[in-house]
């Protein structure tokens, strides 16, 4: 009973809602990616990217939201060079997508240590705080947990809604639902297939990296080298468990934020002395692979990801 008591707290919604916005963040660039037909494999690198990129603006003196400004073209920079290599060239986007991870990776240590070659102590910065929107903060349960959250969360599901509007209402999202289902068809329309999924996976990129960036700028106030830990690779999955669908992949992202915010609570409860913490560790992610199974199978992936086009070509 005490678990189930668990879930009838602001504090553990609250918490979830906060871990699940980074995903958001992520999972809706990658959607983007792959609805036009490309599959960005170097979110987890441009996470971390982002993630440095805007602790260190605000660090270095500027407001926060130049540092998510800063955190976004510095992931659109990636998400550049990843779409020449792999829409234009036609190289593999697996090893592109890896490669990339690599480097923005391999790139935000050197330019840390670059930059703070005598720190052994990430310094901090004055994150974004909580702003709790009148009167609806007052609901009771709903209102904590929704409505007493950063301007930054907030900006995740305005994102999510605009996305979703963007995609199913919009001439621009039709056609980068095209360009991975049908490309042919899009340049039988005088479109250019090529630019449409340029543009798709630097969009996307920069959303990957201002959900680095809210990692070191709303959920922490510092930069260490391990906080991205796998997020990119769970929103790939999220991608597949929302079925390519912003709604369904939002409703993943915080399924897997509550699992992670129950194992946190339930260590602390009776059943924590008794169970290896290891076994809490892993729940989130065995609860998750379950519920990606059961969505997966009845997903319809885009028909031309990871497909390369060539005009001309049938």
């Amino acid at each position: 009973m005490e678990i189930l008591d668990i879930f009838l707290t602001a504090s553990f919604w609250a918490a979830a809602i906060r871990i699940a916005s980074p995903l958001i963040f992520a999972t809706l660039g990658e959607l983007i990616c792959e609805r036009a037909g490309v599959l960005n494999l170097g979110i987890e690198g441009i996470m971390v990217a982002g993630a440095f990129a805007g602790w260190m603006a605000v660090y270095a003196g500027t407001g926060l939201w130049i540092g998510v400004a800063v955190a976004m073209v510095v992931g659109m920079l990636f998400g550049l060079l990843h779409s020449v290599l792999t829409v234009p060239f036609g190289l593999s986007q697996h090893v592109v997508g890896l490669g990339v991870t690599l480097l923005a990776t391999s790139s935000t240590y050197y330019a840390y240590r670059l930059a703070l070659p005598e720190v052994t102590t990430p310094p901090k910065i004055v994150a974004f705080q909580p702003y709790e929107i009148p009167l609806l903060a007052d609901i009771p349960l709903l209102g904590p947990a929704l409505f007493a959250q950063t301007p930054f969360t907030y900006l995740a599901f305005v994102l999510a809604a605009a996305v979703a509007w963007m995609l199913y209402r919009t001439p621009v999202g039709l056609a980068l639902r095209a360009a991975g289902e049908n490309p042919s068809a899009v340049a039988a329309q005088g479109l250019s297939v090529t630019a449409i999924r340029m543009g798709a996976v630097i969009f996307g990129s920069g959303l990957m990296a201002m959900g680095g960036a809210f990692l070191t700028m709303s959920a922490f106030d510092s930069f260490f080298f391990e906080m991205v830990n796998g997020r990119g690779w769970i929103c790939i999955a999220l991608v597949v468990f929302g079925s390519w669908r912003p709604g369904k992949a939002v409703f993943g992202a915080i399924l897997f934020a509550a699992f992670d915010a129950l194992q946190i609570r339930v260590q602390q409860t009776g059943f924590g002395a008794e169970i290896p913490y290891q076994i809490f560790l892993m729940m989130p992610y065995i609860l998750s692979i379950l519920a990606l199974v059961a969505m997966s199978r009845r997903a319809q992936v885009p028909a031309a990801l990871m497909v390369p086009f060539n005009k001309g070509e049938r």
